[in-house]
């Protein structure tokens, strides 16, 4: 219902009367009345008066349901959507929501998180309104060896959106690091629950920093934003629908068994292939040159030793 009213005041270059809003929802004026209230609630910049009628003026920022699918050009990546205006962590709810039934497609937008994590645990800084906290939930008919290439699939979704919607091209650190000018504009959380050999949910969670103009330290000495790097302010609505455009398409891809051409353009956008880097794993630590990202989305490292192998996981960082 809020999204007819929206629809109709979005279309109508004139201010519309509450009986003529009455009519078209089959609802009393009151009920008109307090539906407009509920809008202003939410944010949007309504204009109302007896004589003249109600007016949009305005959208909010924020990363609503309604705006969202507005211009939407997806098949099956596109809801429901569940927003919330503070949530502990988006991936945490998009896994409960799997467990329960929730569709693929399902996702789950947050205006900031209270206890946000990228891998290993690790903290993600989410300040209100400023970033992109999402988490899309999958059913992929795999088993769970397939998870890794799809960290990478959306790593290359993420910088294909940013190309288009704000002409900042980051680069990718394996496995899952986007990077602005040496430093993190975001990354790419993925998890899953299996069941026997076969990926019953996955969640792909997304922080992406966008309109934030600083960051406290230490973040300030590794983090970026879009606006950071490029001095102007961004639509967050739009980057999220060019992701979610760009990453069912690579997705469509990914089922078809062309993970190969999704690979490719990885290579592409790499910033760790052709680097002498090490990789840890706890205490443990490997050193050595980045060769390739195999088909499974293995990191292959050749040693001082001349050996190569392959890396799954683990924190990158610049070589010895």
């Amino acid at each position: 219902m809020l999204a007819t009213i929206l629809g109709a005041l979005k279309e109508s270059p004139a201010p519309l009367s509450g009986e003529a809003l009455a009519g078209l929802l089959g609802l009393s004026r009151a009920a008109v009345w307090k539906r407009m209230n509920r809008l202003k609630a939410m944010g949007y910049s309504i204009e109302g008066s007896p004589r003249r009628g109600y007016r949009l003026l305005g959208l909010p920022d924020k990363l609503l349901p309604a705006e969202i699918i507005q211009g939407l050009k997806t098949r099956y990546l596109k809801g429901p959507i569940h927003h919330f205006d503070s949530l502990p962590s988006t991936n945490d709810l998009a896994k409960e929501l799997g467990s329960q039934g929730a569709p693929e497609g399902s996702l789950v937008v947050a205006e900031c998180q209270t206890q946000g994590r990228g891998r290993l645990g690790r903290e993600w800084d989410s300040p209100p309104g400023l970033g992109l906290y999402v988490s899309l939930l999958l059913r992929p008919p795999l088993p769970p060896t397939e998870m890794p290439p799809i960290t990478l699939t959306a790593a290359v979704a993420v910088v294909r959106a940013l190309r288009r919607a704000t002409g900042v091209a980051p680069g990718i650190k394996w496995p899952n690091d986007l990077l602005v000018d040496g430093k993190k504009l975001g990354g790419i959380l993925t998890e899953m629950e299996t069941e026997s050999d076969c990926i019953r949910h996955l969640v792909v969670g997304l922080g992406l920093n966008v309109n934030n103009r600083e960051f406290p330290p230490p973040l300030n000495l590794t983090a970026t934003s879009l606006a950071l790097a490029t001095g102007s302010s961004f639509c967050r609505r739009e980057i999220l629908r060019a992701w979610l455009e760009e990453f069912e398409a690579l997705y469509d891809l990914f089922l078809n068994r062309d993970f190969g051409v999704i690979l490719d353009e990885w290579r592409e956008y790499s910033m760790t292939l052709g680097q002498t880097v090490t990789v840890r794993q706890g205490p443990r630590e490997i050193s050595g040159l980045a060769l390739e990202v195999a088909g499974d989305g293995a990191l292959l490292l050749r040693q001082e030793t001349g050996e190569v192998i392959r890396v799954t996981s683990g924190e990158i960082a610049p070589g010895p």
